[in-house]
């Protein structure tokens, strides 16, 4: 158990997790540009550990179910405490970070009710969930090293921000309408299955009536 849980994955998995506070001081402390580029860099440091416990862990065989749902973790907690902080300084960030807590809930819920019904669950990203978070981070680091370029309340943070939303809206959409039609798939599955046992129960009934009268 211990060597699961504390596998290198694992382990990367912890270290961006221990990395966000080290972000949120960074960040709030900043006066300078330099200061802010510290900030960013440890964004940089997260992304790449993320990048290594996925791969490690496919290429080297360290899949856990420990691993499944630490990875996840650590990725919200990251993404929401980006948006969080970024948002005491650019205000348009209140409405992605919304955004972002309902797509989350939402998926939070309904892999509840798939799970609760025993039912085939969304395992892993999709696509789109990708390149959403990929696009996300891209604008997340361009504010952090370039606020010259994209300072609060300009054209162009509102435009990169905005791009931010869309992005997230899309990805959330695309996920509700896989998860639903999972539910539906699943929830058309257990009819059938339901009926076909009342139709087996009814046979062998019937047959143990047939065998009754013969007697």
């Amino acid at each position: 158990m211990k060597k699961d849980i504390f596998s290198v994955p694992n382990i990367l998995s912890f270290v961006r997790i221990l990395l966000i506070p080290i972000f949120v001081w960074l960040y709030l402390t900043a006066g300078t540009s330099g200061e802010y580029y510290l900030a960013a860099a440890v964004v940089v440091v997260s992304g790449i550990t993320d990048f290594l416990d996925g791969q490690i862990a496919r290429r080297c065989n360290m899949i856990t179910e420990f691993g499944k749902f630490l990875d996840p973790l650590a990725d919200k907690l990251t993404q929401g405490t980006l948006f969080l902080c970024i948002a005491l300084n650019y205000p348009l960030m209140w409405v992605l970070l919304v955004i972002w807590l309902l797509k989350d809930g939402f998926m939070a819920i309904m892999g509840l009710v798939l799970l609760k019904a025993k039912q085939t669950k969304l395992d892993g990203a999709r696509w789109y969930g990708k390149v959403c978070t990929a696009i996300i981070y891209i604008a997340v680091l361009a504010l952090l090293f370039f606020p010259g370029v994209f300072p609060p309340e300009s054209k162009a943070s509102l435009v990169l921000i905005l791009i931010c939303i869309g992005i997230m809206l899309l990805s959330g959409i695309l996920y509700s309408i896989t998860l639903i039609k999972m539910w539906m798939h699943n929830e058309t599955i257990a009819k059938e299955n339901r009926k076909n046992l009342r139709e087996m129960a009814k046979e062998s009934t019937q047959e143990c009536v047939e065998a009754e009268k013969e007697e």
